[in-house]
């Protein structure tokens, strides 16, 4: 009864809040409407017409199914592997060790920027040398990392963290850099103290930069994972890719990308929905 109530008062603020737009307004927002169901519907079509042509292609044999696979055997090396249960264990865990890795750059990227803010001599002192690690290829540290760390899930950790918090420190770092001299003079004139510019102005102002690197991050900790899988992995999608390739079957193969296709696009819209909240 609640339920219903709570229902019936969303949909009388809805026709109010309706009622008092004008016909300019409404013809906008119905514009846009309709232009928004144009684009899904748009992109359903162009992603079946997609799949048909695939496999089309496949049957025909306008391209090599061993090799691109086609839609029918990806769904077929699917579900036994869905049936067993041993596809959403390897998910699973690339998704664990993603999401590990995310909230390790977030925190450590938001720390270290923090720090370079607050001390210019330290960033100074450090500014060349995160050039130098965020231009260095990642996969270059994996060997090494083995070694130091073990054939272990911390090194498939640590190499994804490599690939972000770099890029990720210094885009934050150049936005703190960037916060309005005048609001951090206004809190100084004030008597505030450092403290009240992080919480007041710098923090605030820096949300839609912090939000927009967490977008980047989330792929590029995904790329990370499934970097360190191909090297020092013993499950997870990126180690079914390897073990697909070595074993010649490549419907395991395209199958676990267009998988990790999937999951990149929800773990995209997720921040961006986080994003539509906060904003």
């Amino acid at each position: 009864m609640k339920h219903n109530l709570e229902l019936q008062r969303l949909h009388l603020e809805e026709v109010s809040v309706s009622q008092d737009l004008s016909p300019a307004q409404r013809q906008f927002l119905q514009k846009e409407q309709f232009y928004r169901r144009k684009i899904t519907i748009l992109r359903s079509m162009f992603f079946v017409l997609f799949l048909a042509l695939w496999q089309l292609g496949a049957d025909l044999g306008a391209i090599n199914d061993f090799i691109f696979s086609s839609p029918v055997k990806i769904v077929m090396c699917f579900l036994p592997m869905a049936q067993d249960g041993s596809i959403f264990r390897h998910m699973g865990i690339t998704m664990m060790e993603t999401f590990v890795s995310f909230f390790l750059v977030v925190s450590l990227s938001l720390i270290f920027a923090l720090l370079l803010w607050a001390s210019p001599s330290i960033s100074d002192v450090m500014e060349p040398y995160l050039v130098a690690l965020n231009s260095l290829p990642k996969s270059a540290l994996a060997p090494l990392l083995i070694v130091w760390l073990g054939n272990n899930m911390k090194t498939i950790i640590v190499a994804s963290v490599s690939v972000a918090v770099f890029g990720s420190i210094m885009t934050l770092y150049s936005s703190f850099m960037q916060t309005d001299p005048e609001q951090i003079k206004l809190i100084y004139s004030l008597g505030g103290s450092k403290k009240d510019v992080l919480s007041k102005v710098l923090l605030p102002s820096s949300i839609p930069v912090i939000i927009s690197n967490m977008k980047v991050n989330i792929g590029l900790c995904l790329v990370g994972v499934i970097i360190g899988e191909f090297l020092a992995a013993n499950a997870g999608l990126g180690y079914l890719i390897i073990y697909g390739q070595q074993t010649f079957r490549m419907d395991q193969v395209v199958m676990s990308i267009v998988i990790l296709c999937l999951i990149s696009a929800l773990l995209y819209q997720g921040i961006s929905l986080l994003q539509k909240k906060v904003g």
